[in-house]
């Protein structure tokens, strides 16, 4: 809305409107913003929770400091809710197609979480709302982002197409191609490819069509089945994996705020010509406006951290987890970085991993021992290290490292191939 108004301010010249036109200062803004309503207004939604009772059920699991958190606020997603919404709606330029389907699937699956989180609530249990209902939700969100992607016009991609004939104007960039270091030699060509990017790979795009073409080179016109077939798959694994790292005071929340900013870094190159040219990546037109969203999402995940952090004064519940969890899925998505992320987000792959492996591994030894054995003393994997005496503060610090070093090892991908 804002982004409107200073548009409109600009075209009659007052001095300082048009600075609302660099994405940079827009995100900047929006990182003000979201940490001002986290920081701020969260703490009267904590006591209006505490009012109404909104208080989270600890089953015992004979955990160090687990009965402290009995009765400790929850559904505090709503205050990430808000502290991305709001300043979003406020600076980010809502005509954007990227901005449309972030904001529909971040209030889709906070919806779904939310609902949960009251059915617990009101029956006094830790069921909340049926895992088919939860999957249903997920699925419908994924097949939502996957067609808009697929069949929107205004979600194209631009990639390189080197031209047979070249023509050599001495001009050279490091691009890290010998015989390809001339900007005269290609040109970008729009296309509703499926192609995405596949990290340590030279020439690093992968289109989607080949699962079919392999078969038969006709069906290369339903490989958009596979794209969304892929993109429901990713947003409820990443979804659910961030609903599985939520176990810990901070943890769901700064290892959110880590890949939140590494995809912000994605995202402005992705969107700018000059720095896709260089790094030789897909240029995605208008992405770039997706960094005011993801800095909105960063500065709602610190500033909700104000009050998570340990001892925890309120816990973000399915509200936040499912939200934050879909909303990493859907803009790796979005800026065909889906095959990066069990790299980035491999603290959530290991945590739902521990999970798989430790219920398949029971019902096998239980089945053909009698009595069911386990990997790890407790699953998720946050669990297992605190049963062996860890303390919470420090299990969270150090999976925040490893956060930072997934992190790093990601953005290195842009030139490591």
């Amino acid at each position: 809305m804002l982004y409107y108004l200073f548009k409109y301010l600009s075209s009659l010249d007052v001095p300082g409107a048009g600075v609302f036109n660099y994405i940079t200062f827009r995100a900047a803004v929006a990182v003000i913003l979201s940490l001002f309503i986290s920081m701020v207004f969260g703490k009267r939604i904590i006591l209006w929770l505490q009012k109404n009772q909104f208080g989270e059920i600890v089953r015992d699991l004979g955990l160090d400091g687990q009965k402290q958190k009995q009765g400790t606020p929850t559904m505090g997603g709503l205050i990430i809710l808000a502290s991305i919404l709001i300043p979003t709606l406020l600076v980010a330029r809502l005509d954007n197609i990227y901005i449309q389907m972030m904001l529909v699937a971040t209030i889709g699956l906070g919806f779904i979480g939310f609902m949960d989180d009251y059915l617990k609530i009101k029956y006094k249990n830790k069921d909340g709302l049926a895992g088919k209902f939860k999957i249903v939700g997920q699925v419908s969100v994924g097949l939502f982002i996957g067609a808009l992607l697929y069949f929107s016009d205004s979600t194209e991609v631009r990639h390189k197409v080197f031209n047979e004939t070249p023509v050599n104007t001495g001009l050279q960039v490091e691009n890290g191609d010998e015989n390809k270091t001339n900007p005269s030699e290609y040109t970008w060509q729009v296309t509703k490819e499926l192609k995405t990017t596949i990290p340590f790979v030279k020439n690093n795009e992968f289109d989607y069509s080949w699962f079919l073409t392999w078969i038969n080179q006709d069906l290369a016109k339903y490989s958009w089945i596979i794209f969304i077939l892929i993109s429901i798959l990713i947003v409820t694994a990443v979804s659910n994996g961030a609903n599985m790292t939520d176990g810990l005071d901070g943890l769901a929340t700064g290892t959110s705020a880590i890949i939140g900013t590494t995809l912000g870094i994605f995202a402005y190159l992705s969107g700018n010509y000059i720095f896709a040219d260089y790094l030789n990546i897909m240029y995605i037109p208008n992405s770039g406006e997706l960094v005011v969203f993801i800095s909105a999402f960063v500065g709602a995940c610190v500033g909700f951290l104000w009050y998570n952090s340990y001892p925890a004064q309120v816990f973000m519940g399915d509200t936040g987890s499912l939200a934050i969890g879909g909303i990493i899925a859907v803009f790796a998505i979005a800026i065909r970085k889906e095959l990066l992320i069990p790299i980035l987000c491999g603290i959530f792959l290991v945590e739902n991993l521990s999970v798989l492996v430790q219920v398949g591994y029971f019902k096998y030894t239980k089945k053909k021992y009698g009595e069911g054995r386990r990997v790890f003393k407790m699953a998720p994997l946050h669990h297992h290290y605190q049963k062996l005496g860890i303390p919470e503060a420090k299990i969270v610090a150090r999976f925040w490292i490893v956060g930072i070093m997934l992190a790093i090892v990601s953005i290195v991908t842009l030139k490591l191939r």
